[in-house]
């Protein structure tokens, strides 16, 4: 992390910065258990089941206490669970948290001089070299672990544990033997994980930190280069990983899980001779990634629970303070706007300390009551953040703007915040969202995307579907895994819009200085079923007069669903009501069609059902136009309706007249007209003659058969001739050996039907 010269330079930094200094003292203050209490090295490696480490009573997550070993309590039933499951889920987090303590400790003993944290982090050193053979590689999930069930949560723990080897050896604290014995479990790690290559994985990224820090230690340049110059190495990550717009492709949650593996694996490679960031182009690609996810934040600063990521968290939380920390220090740019984000963010309301794999920081610990300081960060601040914030007056005021890569456009007007999804799909933590709409105003998240919730738990069915967001369906399913485009974005002092384009639908979104049009459409050769989900947060009361009729939704997660009665071609209204907060939300929304109310899982987390609302429309051509207006006071917005090509929004101040016209969007409004421009042409693809790298999907056949077969346990009765057959190297995902060839491992598959049921034998 840090050579013997480098920590030598820091510790005259700490003793000359109070920053630096307080943080000195908090370390060691948090510090003291661990040098005090006894510690204990789980003898099981980590298991991922589906009731591990979950409160059999409600479903909760498990408070991880590290002092806990064999009870483990739910921090909302208050009640304490044991067993096997319980403990070996437990043993992932313990597992971590030790090795990070033992950076915690190197760092006090290499800039604070303290013996006694070296003899503990050197403990934890030794007692793991002499365990790390005995955990089995086998019951893994994500490729091959001894300590874990995936590779990269080995490559995080190694990360944090050789970064305690070294600065204990470059501050001379290491004794021999246990450099020794160090040696010997890092070359057995870094062999299961160079074997195992996630491509542009944000875990791939984590990988390449393990595999630096594993060269510095050898200091082993062969590896070292292959770990930077590689096809998936920490430059092609870089590059690839990260979009020209700075945000990784997989959203807000993985971008910042990568960004900090990526971090790392340049400070490891810096250390290894190799100055990633003397390269302009390099550090504009990092300025960049430290960008990008503070322009999409959300006026509460939390991030938006995009694709597969957790809902309502903070980017006030240490661990994400520490990515500008030391992203910004390193970029040496001290009139970077980005400074003015960063003091933004400590003094939002303070952060609930969260779960990390890759930061177990404040575990067990209770929630602050102040917003967070500088002393509040980990280890990793201590060795590598500015002594003191840059000066400098000005707030953080980011404005709409359009991430290309992302495909997300967002249009701004003060603290109102208005998303619409219209890129790419996201790989494996996509979700089938596009077109969905997120608005955040008048301090409550009014349209929130839900995220994900546990990867283990069935209801991750309904966060992955288009019917859990505010997105279009066709005929009742979700969404193909396939991209929308972007094909209007401009912004013209009180007016900004956007629209996106989706196979046969198309969603507008037009922004003035008090309410949001919406207007959805549909244009297919054939008819369909259009249906919108509408997921407001907040008490709704339906303030146009009708009845409800029990009505049908098919969907195992959806249930109590009504139809509203009401008159057709007038605008159907909700008002909206945050909790506890004079600010409401007007929704006025006008459809031909239907109106279902239903109730759903929450957020995720959330124990109590939500109710969400449906609008339903059938035809080739079908248009849903919703006003939404939030109201901070007196209300802006009478009615709207629909006259011919024209959307007329009649106001207090008068009626504004929309219509899309050539060259893009105009707004009038008595005298004065609003003309919004920037169109853009459907992004081109274009694909090689001979794609070398393309993978090979095998295929079969699903033959109809005249009699159902016996289902004995064996394969009589089965019509075998069009079968699925996996016995190649690209047909097998890896958990723990590499592929052995089809005699080793091999399957065939037959999948028949008739009219009762679908029959799969495999053999």
């Amino acid at each position: 992390m840090l050579s013997a010269v480098e920590l030598g330079a820091r510790r005259e930094a700490i003793a000359e910065s109070a920053d630096l200094s307080e943080l000195l003292v908090r370390l060691s203050e948090r510090a003291g258990p661990v040098l005090t209490r006894p510690l204990k090295i789980p003898a099981a490696k980590a298991l991922l089941s589906v009731d591990g480490g979950v409160c059999p009573v409600d479903g909760t997550a498990l408070e991880f206490d590290p002092w806990s070993r064999h009870r483990h309590r739910c921090p909302r039933c208050r009640q304490s669970f044991t067993g096997e499951r319980h403990d070996r889920a437990w043993a992932r987090f313990q597992h971590l948290w030790l090795a990070e303590r033992a950076a915690h400790l190197a760092a006090l003993a290499a800039l604070g001089g303290r013996e006694d944290a070296a003899a503990r982090a050197a403990e934890i050193l030794a007692g793991y070299a002499e365990r790390y053979l005995d955990y089995p590689n086998r019951d893994n999930v994500l490729g091959p672990a001894r300590l874990f069930f995936s590779t990269y949560l080995e490559s995080i723990w190694l990360t944090n544990y050789l970064a305690a080897a070294s600065l204990l050896r470059e501050a001379e604290l290491l004794q021999p033997a246990v450099a020794e014995a160090v040696s010997g479990l890092a070359d057995e790690a870094a062999n299961l994980i160079g074997e195992f290559d996630e491509g542009f994985s944000n875990r791939q990224t984590w990988h390449n930190a393990a595999l630096a820090a594993v060269a510095v230690w050898f200091e082993d340049e062969e590896l070292a280069a292959r770990v930077v110059q590689g096809p998936t190495g920490t430059i092609a990550h870089l590059v690839r990983g990260f979009g020209e717009d700075g945000m990784w492709y997989e959203g807000e949650n993985y971008h910042l899980f990568a960004l900090r593996g990526q971090l790392l694996a340049m400070g490891w490679a810096g250390q290894a001779g190799v100055d990633l960031l003397a390269d302009p182009r390099l550090a504009g690609r990092v300025a960049g990634a430290l960008l990008a996810p503070a322009l999409t934040a959300l006026p509460d600063h939390t991030f938006p629970a995009r694709k597969d990521s957790r809902y309502g968290i903070s980017l006030a939380h240490p661990m994400y303070l520490e990515l500008w920390e030391v992203g910004l220090h390193r970029l040496g740019n001290d009139a970077s706007d980005l400074w003015r984000w960063l003091r933004e963010l400590y003094l939002s309301p303070p952060a609930a300390p969260e779960r990390f794999d890759s930061y177990l920081h404040e575990a067990g610990e209770p929630k602050p009551a102040a917003p967070r300081s500088r002393a509040d960060l980990s280890w990793w601040a201590l060795l590598e953040m500015t002594p003191s914030l840059p000066s400098g007056g000005g707030v953080w005021s980011p404005g709409s703007a359009l991430l290309e890569s992302q495909g997300l456009a967002i249009l701004r007007s003060g603290a109102r915040y208005a998303s619409l999804e219209c890129g790419s799909y996201g790989g494996g933590h996509g979700h089938p969202d596009r077109l969905h709409l997120t608005l955040h105003a008048s301090g409550r998240h009014w349209l929130p995307d839900p995220g994900t919730g546990s990867y283990v738990a069935r209801d991750l069915f309904w966060y992955r579907s288009t019917l859990a967001h505010n997105a279009p369906r066709l005929d009742g399913t979700s969404q193909p895994q396939a991209d929308a485009h972007c094909a209007a974005f401009d912004v013209q002092s009180e007016w900004a819009w956007c629209r996106g384009s989706f196979g046969a639908l198309s969603r507008t979104l037009v922004a003035g200085p008090h309410y949001i049009l919406d207007v959805l459409d549909l244009s297919a050769a054939a008819e369909h079923l259009l249906e919108l989900p509408w997921h407001l947060n907040g008490r709704v009361e339906v303030v146009t007069p009708g009845s409800w009729t029990p009505a049908v939704l098919e969907n195992e997660f959806v249930g109590e669903v009504e139809s509203l009665s009401a008159g057709n071609g007038s605008p159907v209204a909700l008002q909206v009501q945050g909790d506890g907060s004079p600010s409401s939300l007007v929704v006025s929304l006008l459809f031909d069609g239907e109106l279902l109310r239903a109730s759903a899982p929450g957020p995720p987390g959330s124990l109590e059902r939500a109710v969400f609302y449906l609008v339903r429309a059938r035809g080739r051509a079908a248009r849903l136009v919703t006003v939404l207006e939030p109201v901070e006071g007196t209300r802006s917005l009478r009615s709207h309706s629909v006259i011919g090509d024209v959307i007329e929004v009649e106001t207090m101040e008068g009626t504004d007249r929309h219509v899309a016209t050539v060259e893009g969007w105009e707004v009038s409004s008595g005298a004065t007209t609003a003309r919004l421009r920037g169109l853009r042409r459907p992004p081109s693809s274009s694909r090689p003659l001979i794609d070398l790298e393309r993978a090979a999907r095998a295929q079969a056949g699903a033959p109809r058969l005249d009699a159902p077969p016996p289902l004995d346990g064996t394969l009589g009765g089965f019509d075998g001739s069009e079968p699925l057959t996996l016995d190649y190297e690209d047909r097998y995902r890896r958990s723990e050996e590499p592929y052995g060839g089809p005699e080793e491992f091999s399957a065939v598959g037959m999948v028949n039907w008739d009219e009762a049921a679908l029959y799969l034998g495999v053999d």
